[in-house]
């Protein structure tokens, strides 16, 4: 049993070497939070890309909040690519005053595959006029996975923020990304739990300390320059919106972040739907790791502290929970076998499990606290989702494991949230 303890130790410390980084993250965002400030932005000329796929029932609600944004209406286009429809999404963005074009490809699937003709079919019809391109996502009950963009809704000066970090020197921008649906149930809760954390202790910090950020899947901006440095749009992995940001930091790029640019999107309610998801994300990462690793390492050797970053947020985490599980369950039988010392094997592995518990519920108490305001439910429920945030990041054990050997096939995730919800939890909450 000693030996497995010593495993046990082990494992822990060079997890503590591989993430204290983003322990102390939290003090420099707690006490440094007001330091980041960007003046107001010289106007630039926006297209606003969205990829959809049988959306008629969701689309609209995007587009109209678009519309509806602070930032002069003339340095903004909407551009919608109908992708595979079945239904009346381009009619309907068509109505709402969106630019749609309409692609038909059973070959070539995929939300990097429209989003490439999509900027392919601007350059065509408008030249490079645009100064920047916003990705955002669309949503849809009947759609395989791989096309699954939730629907965005924005705050109203959500454009006037991003540009304000674009002005200030940065060719990409991601947002503060929060959640229409937080309160659903633990699982959308513990998406939205980690979506915050995410943007207030990794984005925020990485800015203040001057690093890269890393976009996450939408509401983020690219320039120009990067647009045609890409040639398009050639990310195509499971995890496109990380190999897009893996692929620029590796190449040299500073991926800003825009503290007051705040975006609302739905999460899954479902635990198969957020299984097959998150899977998917797994998977994603391990394909990330395997095709940009060897560019991540050479550029920790160089000393850039974003290419660690980075590598720490796509693998190690992954790798020592899979190496515990499997020196727990192997180790532990053994001994079990050998001496039958049940009790004491069982004091092990409750223990191990009670320290991710421990370390998830104090990041969730954390971001819970300092990011109170942010989260449209009342105090309990607000309190009790504290609690239910570890579960939740528990089940990633098993889908890591499970992503190495599975083939990851597309799956639909129904949406239920919408506009009228999050407007009316804002209401209730300034009332």
């Amino acid at each position: 049993m000693s030996i497995l303890r010593t495993i046990n130790l082990t494992i822990g410390i060079v997890f503590l070497a591989c993430y204290l980084y983003q322990f102390i993250y939290i003090p420099i965002v707690i006490f440094a939070k007001n330091r980041k400030k960007y003046p107001k932005g010289t106007p630039h000329k926006f297209a606003c890309l969205i990829a959809a796929r049988n959306e008629s029932l969701v689309i609209g609600d995007l587009i109209d909040s678009i519309k509806q944004q602070t930032y002069p209406a003339e340095l903004v286009t909407t551009f919608v690519i109908a992708d595979n429809c079945t239904d009346n999404t381009a009619e309907i963005a068509r109505e709402r005053g969106a630019v749609v074009y309409e692609r038909q490809n059973k070959e070539l699937i995929g939300k990097g595959y429209a989003i490439d003709a999509l900027i392919k079919s601007i350059e065509n019809d408008y030249g490079d006029v645009f100064d920047g391109y916003f990705v955002f996502d669309a949503d849809n009950v009947n759609y395989p996975l791989e096309y699954v963009y939730d629907t965005s809704i924005l705050d109203e000066n959500f454009i006037d923020e991003m540009n304000n970090t674009f002005s200030s020197g940065f060719d990409i921008v991601t947002s503060y990304r929060n959640s229409k649906n937080y309160g659903d149930n633990w699982i959308s809760a513990g998406y939205a739990l980690w979506y915050l954390r995410e943007s207030r202790y990794l984005s925020h910090a990485r800015s203040i300390l001057g690093t890269s950020c890393a976009v996450s899947g939408t509401g983020f901006l690219f320039s120009r320059r990067i647009k045609n440095k890409m040639g398009g749009w050639p990310y195509h992995l499971l995890t496109e919106d990380i190999e897009f940001s893996v692929a620029q930091i590796i190449d040299g790029e500073k991926i800003g972040f825009a503290p007051k640019a705040e975006l609302y999107d739905e999460q899954p309610v479902n635990f198969k739907q957020s299984w097959n998801q998150r899977l998917r994300w797994s998977k994603g990462y391990y394909q990330v790791f395997g095709k940009y690793g060897k560019g991540l390492i050479k550029g920790m050797f160089k000393g850039n502290f974003s290419c660690f970053d980075m590598s720490m947020t796509i693998m190690p985490a992954a790798v020592l929970s899979i190496l515990a599980i499997f020196c727990n369950i192997v180790l532990g039988t053994l001994i079990l076998i050998g001496n039958g010392a049940t009790r004491e094997f069982f004091h092990l592995l409750l223990n191990m499990l009670w320290g991710v518990y421990g370390t998830a519920f104090i990041i969730g108490a954390i971001t819970t606290v300092t990011e109170w305001k942010k989260i449209n439910l009342g105090a309990f429920r607000k309190i009790f989702y504290m609690f239910t945030f570890p579960l939740f990041m528990l089940t990633y054990i098993p889908i890591t494991i499970v992503a190495i050997f599975k083939k990851v096939k597309w799956t639909p995730i129904k949406h239920h949230g919408s506009k009228s919800n999050l407007r009316k939890s804002k209401k209730e909450k300034v009332g």
